[in-house]
């Protein structure tokens, strides 16, 4: 039987994010919509692979849908203040009964074990409690919202000993007073609060959008942001106030949440899209992602290689070694001459490198090993590394940057160089020059 290369590659590359996940806390919101068009099934074998994994789950529901439906049959009807349902007395029955319902059916899907299914010898353990204290949030605009409220404390000692026994922590919107009173809550706002507490690695809102598409409904296709930070974040919320954008309804409801979360020292706060199946692990197992990611700081850094990059640096370079575009460098090699290399860090990953080989006789540097990954090469990472490379060599004292390149050449010629012969090459360079591969050279004065 001959391996299938394809998904050998893609299972080494999946490794380094299940490491990374083990023992980590995730926690993960849904809507009622998800159980009541029965999405959730696909979700459970999702949601299975990430126990499986070692992934500590914590997940919030909601259970509009279900409350709406139950408050058409009593024919009762509600109000919303900033998204807020107005909780009387009458609404809250409606809400405790339809919240019951769901979660019991949600505990009842995660119990799944069915043969030849993704379920298959699970054993799930599911915990439900009175995990979230609440408050009134009593009047805004006027207009006593009465048995609505919002979180006060999570109980995160008992959450994290659920957590530790393997069981998967189950959160509905409802929240309790010392009193004895019940409160309904929203998802958003149990899910943030619970991922601040709990210190989670991953806040992950499933939504009716693929993520935040800005320009929402203006006829053409959204752009989908798939990466901000909490500064764009606030920015696009800004602009979204002084209607000088627009986004969907759910990226308006669950962006500010997740500024909020990230500000409370959540990593990584994810808006994906329910309606694709498997867009949970398609979003946290590949680099590119499906839906929008929202971080504290940028997670694109420049910085000096060392040698815990060597590993990253010859995974990134070695297409280019095997189609002849770069010289083959070997680990023991490579690992010599660390202390050369400036490399660009995406999110934990290598996505780009450059090396500075200086002639201080000559007053010269050679650039070497410029590489960037096929898929942040439109991101100017090459143009950063080589501003890099122009300052050191600038501060070493150089006044001409050369390099030697067989695919590339326009690319520098963009930039300022000016193409010459291996005559203009430092001495001890000239030497060293392959006349096999018959690259061409390329001079910057900097």
């Amino acid at each position: 039987m001959k391996p299938d290369a394809d998904f050998v590659s893609w299972f080494r590359s999946v490794a380094p994010y299940i490491n990374a996940f083990r023992g980590k806390t995730f926690v993960v919101a849904f809507g009622g919509e998800v159980v009541a068009d029965g999405k959730f099934v696909e979700l459970v074998h999702d949601l299975n692979l990430l126990a499986s994994l070692g992934v500590r789950l914590v997940l919030v529901h909601g259970a509009r849908p279900q409350i709406e439906a139950r408050l058409n049959e009593r024919q009762l009807q509600t109000a919303y203040v900033r998204g807020m349902r107005v909780t009387d007395a009458a609404t809250l029955q409606c809400v405790k009964e339809s919240i019951g319902r769901v979660r019991v059916e949600i505990e009842a899907l995660l119990s799944m074990g069915l043969p030849n299914s993704p379920m298959a010898n699970a054993d799930i353990r599911v915990a439900s409690g009175n995990f979230v204290t609440a408050r009134p949030v009593g009047v805004i605009e006027g207009i006593d919202l009465m048995h609505t409220g919002e979180v006060r404390k999570v109980d995160i000692a008992a959450i994290r000993s659920r957590l530790e026994q393997g069981e998967v922590a189950l959160l509905s919107p409802l929240g309790y007073s010392p009193t004895g009173e019940i409160f309904n809550l929203t998802l958003e706002n149990v899910a943030a609060e619970a991922a601040i507490a709990l210190k989670a690695e991953k806040l992950i809102f499933l939504m009716d959008t693929a993520g935040v598409e800005k320009e929402y409904g203006s006829g053409a296709e959204p752009p989908l942001l798939r990466e901000l930070t909490v500064a764009e974040s606030k920015a696009l919320l800004t602009n979204l106030a002084n209607k000088n954008t627009q986004l969907s309804d759910d990226a308006q409801l669950y962006l500010p949440f997740a500024v909020s979360a990230c500000e409370g020292g959540v990593s990584r706060v994810h808006l994906i899209s329910r309606h694709v199946d498997g867009a949970m692990l398609q979003e946290l197992f590949t680099h590119s992602g499906i839906g929008s990611m929202i971080s504290k700081g940028p997670l694109q850094n420049l910085r000096e290689a060392g040698i815990e990059d060597v590993g990253g640096i010859l995974q990134l370079i070695e297409p280019l070694e095997i189609d002849g575009t770069l010289v083959r460098r070997n680990r023991e090699l490579l690992e010599m001459e660390i202390d050369r290399f400036v490399v660009v860090e995406h999110d934990g990953m290598i996505v780009g490198c450059a090396a500075l080989y200086p002639f201080p006789d000559d007053k010269a540097g050679e650039l070497a090993c410029l590489t960037v990954h096929s898929d942040y090469r439109s991101t100017g990472c090459g143009d950063a590394l080589l501003k890099n490379i122009e300052t050191k060599l600038r501060l070493q004292g150089g006044k001409k940057l050369f390099v030697l390149t067989t695919r590339t050449a326009h690319w520098f010629v963009e930039r300022g160089f000016i193409e010459t012969g291996v005559a203009e090459l430092p001495k001890a360079k000239q030497g060293l020059y392959n006349y096999q591969r018959r690259s061409k050279v390329f001079v910057k004065e900097i």
